[in-house]
């Protein structure tokens, strides 16, 4: 027997079924308040909604870290820069003792403050530098740089020179073999 409020959408003895619930009593066909069909879409809606939401305030943040990322690294270039020339500096005024107190720790392990004044002495000693290039970058939350340079010798070879750099507390300090 064919139902006597019809299929959904479609029309039956007693009208157009909607989407719900039909409740019969006696014979005649009720539908129920609150039927089920038009929940489901609004609350997909909104879940939706929070997971939008959600993505946009995470790519604000993301955009926002990278940026000050970015400004931090740039301000870090200036400053290990500025390191870099002070242990050329302090190389080519004939201040070992200054540039020495520049090297890292690694460094001053492998190098005696005796030695590295030695070499410092030795020709061909450096006589004019300039620095062409300071990259900085964050490895596992630590600052690294290498700064380039161009160094002169006292014989009048010039040659480049990768100078590894790394933070240390506030302060950029010469790691590697500065010469």
């Amino acid at each position: 027997m064919p139902n006597p409020a019809g299929v959904d959408g479609e029309p039956g003895r007693f009208g157009t079924r909607r989407a719900g619930r039909l409740s019969t009593v006696g014979g005649m066909a009720y539908e129920l308040p609150g039927g089920g069909g038009a929940r489901r879409p609004r609350r997909l809606r909104g879940v939706l909604s929070v997971v939008a939401a959600g993505l946009f305030v995470c790519c604000v943040g993301a955009a926002g870290l990278g940026a000050w990322n970015f400004q931090h690294l740039r301000q870090s270039s200036g400053a290990a820069q500025e390191a870099a020339e002070a242990f050329l500096q302090d190389v080519t005024s004939g201040d070992p003792g200054g540039a020495y107190d520049r090297l890292c720790v690694d460094t001053r392990e492998r190098w005696s403050r005796e030695e590295f004044e030695r070499r410092l002495s030795v020709p061909p000693t450096i006589t004019r530098y300039a620095i062409d290039d300071v990259s900085v970058a964050s490895d596992q939350g630590q600052l690294r740089a290498t700064a380039t340079a161009k160094l002169t010798r006292r014989s009048g070879a010039v040659d480049r020179r990768e100078m590894p750099m790394i933070k240390d507390g506030d302060q950029w300090l010469v790691c590697g073999d500065p010469f």
